[in-house]
């Protein structure tokens, strides 16, 4: 059943994917329409998130935020599609790192990297820094119970070199790569909710004291790894933006939990500057205190 489903939905994502970029947001658009008004996907989890996390709001406001958010919601998963026919020039056209050079830094360091992100804006298209770095680069995902579609997910974001590792063969990467003085960056996406009794440490999160991740700072502070974090910002529909914000370049000498409290700080400040480009659809309050 698995393999039928795949079958099917293959060379209709293969289409999409060659579709040029005015018929592709069209179809977006549409896709939008389908999803907000007529099926209200999540819209509820959505909509009770943005309350909780900006009370502040009017709710006038919240409901424009919310369908900001939908809006780019489609296109953001429609462009992770897309990466399966965009060229590396078109890429780095539409996704720039303005600072490149502080990698080059901790190149020169010979000191290798967490690469700390948010399901912010796109982070899909955040997997393509491997174009621009000399690192051995890697995402660290969930693995989608299709074992087709995780293959092809794998695919697509391996496009641009970057190598994808499953969170339960973290460590054992990490290990073989300091032993054999791999220079390596490793990119996590720390934002959504832990289980609770996996929990050490909780913490403010948008006003709601809630379960954090922390095991990038506990792969940071064993393995002596920099820490950084990639702040994406949508400069306009199909084109994004990033900033490396060093966090921590000492991580062994830094209290216990400053370097994830450092990290949800840049997270917030993302949202409050443009809340719409946030991935609501989390239940990232499902636990608070």
């Amino acid at each position: 059943m698995q393999f039928l489903i795949y079958s099917i939905s293959f060379p209709f994502l293969w289409i999409i994917s060659k579709l040029p970029f005015r018929l592709f947001y069209r179809f977006s658009d549409c896709i939008y329409i389908l999803v907000y008004y007529i099926i209200g996907y999540r819209k509820k989890i959505v909509r009770n998130n943005i309350l909780i996390a900006l009370p502040h709001i009017s709710e006038e406001k919240r409901l424009v935020i919310e369908k900001k958010f939908f809006h780019h919601m489609c296109d953001m998963f429609l462009e992770m599609i897309k990466t399966m026919s965009i060229s590396s020039e078109e890429m780095k056209e539409r996704f720039k790192i303005t600072n490149i050079e502080l990698l080059k830094e901790y190149e020169q360091k010979n000191k290798s990297i967490i690469l700390l992100a948010a399901h912010y804006a796109s982070w899909e298209w955040l997997l393509s820094i491997n174009e621009s770095t000399s690192f051995k680069c890697y995402g660290v995902y969930k693995k989608v119970n299709n074992k087709y579609f995780d293959a092809k997910v794998r695919a697509i974001r391996s496009k641009f070199k970057s190598v994808l590792v499953t969170t339960d063969n973290t460590i054992a990467l990490i290990n073989d790569n300091e032993k054999n003085g791999i220079m390596s960056l490793y990119g996590l996406a720390s934002d959504q909710s832990p289980q609770v009794h996996k929990t050490f440490h909780w913490q403010q999160f948008m006003g709601i004291t809630v379960p954090v991740h922390t095991g990038a700072e506990m792969l940071a502070k064993r393995y002596d790894l920099e820490v950084v974090f990639a702040k994406v910002k949508k400069v306009k529909r199909g084109y994004y933006e990033a900033t490396f914000v060093p966090i921590a370049n000492n991580p062994k000498s830094i209290p216990d939990y400053e370097i994830t409290d450092a990290y949800l700080k840049e997270v917030e400040q993302q949202i409050l500057e443009a809340p719409e480009f946030y991935f609501w659809t989390h239940k990232r309050w499902k636990h608070r205190r």
